[in-house]
């Protein structure tokens, strides 16, 4: 019987060259149960399939939106009872944030490699890790019919919109992600730094108000807005794992729409100060309720846009801890 489960996105960027290389690795190995979706409608439908099997453990590969569909359909479907499989993630994404935070990094097929030798050796317990997830709902959270989409990374303010600009200009130019990653940069420098407006560059950050349940408001204009579950964050930053249990686990970091304090952030998370002390112009707050509204301000969950409504904030709350597989040793 298959004791690997691996769900694919064909239509995931990564997998148009590396899907092939796929099929003929799962050819190799018949203790993998290989599933594709043509859709992430169809990841309901997979997951309800992949539990007659039991898994001692699930891979998805797919960018992070379909590892997001995969997370909500695994919490609220309960086709696994009350104990789910481990989740591994293959880096075969844009961003990649998911795989990078559970040490996948390089090469997808490596790591599902990485995955098989666990499994066959016996060794998964070892590199079971527990994660909260951040479960996204809207002003009338807990009403019946309403279910929360899941994920582990939230963007928002000055963030989405470079997020939004690197998909919809950079991208479409078919350069390779880290230097798409690098131009979007510079266009945020120049339009942060030197204040240039104009169609080709990211608009500025619009207002918004962030409340957190015990610690009160923050407002203004915000060049990121951050709210997580993962102990990596963009550009190799960390967060402090030091912090009281009362705080919460979403860990929210904002900061201000001003060039030195960005730089700041930057300095103190790739030295690892980040949260450790008060900042000028930098927030990380922790928390176990946030709400986000302004004028229909937008947020990304996982590569995923979602918007709040007129008095209907976007209100985010932890889930209760999920299995993954850390492959790092």
């Amino acid at each position: 019987m298959p004791r690997v489960a691996l769900l694919s996105n064909p239509r995931s960027t990564g997998n148009r060259a590396l899907l092939p290389a796929v099929r003929s690795f799962c050819a190799q190995h018949p203790d993998i149960f290989h599933y594709e979706v043509e859709d992430v409608d169809q990841i309901g439908e997979a997951m309800r399939t992949i539990a007659r099997i039991q898994p001692s453990v699930l891979v998805i590969n797919g960018g992070d939106g379909t590892v997001q569909t995969a997370l909500t359909e695994i919490y609220h479907s309960g086709h696994f009872g009350d104990t789910p499989p481990p989740v591994a993630v293959l880096p075969n994404g844009k961003t990649n944030l998911i795989a990078l935070d559970l040490g996948a990094a390089g090469d997808p097929l490596g790591a599902l490699a990485r995955v098989m030798q666990l499994t066959r050796e016996g060794r998964l317990a070892d590199h079971i890790v527990a994660r909260e997830l951040i479960s996204l709902s809207d002003g009338e959270a807990g009403q019946a019919g309403a279910r929360p989409v899941l994920g582990m990374f939230l963007g928002g303010a000055g963030l989405a919109d470079s997020i939004l600009f690197c998909r919809n200009k950079v991208y479409p130019l078919g350069w390779p992600n880290g230097l798409s990653h690098v131009l979007t940069a510079f266009a945020v420098i120049l339009s942060l730094v030197f204040g240039i407006r104009a169609a080709f560059l990211p608009p500025r950050p619009s207002h918004v108000k962030v409340s957190l349940l015990r610690q009160g408001q923050l407002q203004g204009h915000f060049s990121v807005l951050i709210v997580t579950t993962l102990e990596r964050l963009l550009i190799g930053t960390r967060t402090t794992a030091s912090h009281r249990p009362m705080d919460g686990v979403l860990k929210l970091m904002l900061v201000d729409h001003r060039p030195f304090s960005l730089v700041r952030a930057i300095a103190a998370g790739v030295m690892g100060r980040l949260g450790r002390q008060r900042m000028s112009g930098i927030h990380v707050e922790r928390g176990d309720e946030i709400r986000i509204e302004g004028a229909r301000p937008s947020v990304i969950l996982d590569g995923e846009i979602f918007r709040a409504s007129e008095g209907r904030p976007i209100v985010l709350t932890p889930t209760a801890p999920v299995p993954f597989l850390r492959l790092a040793a």
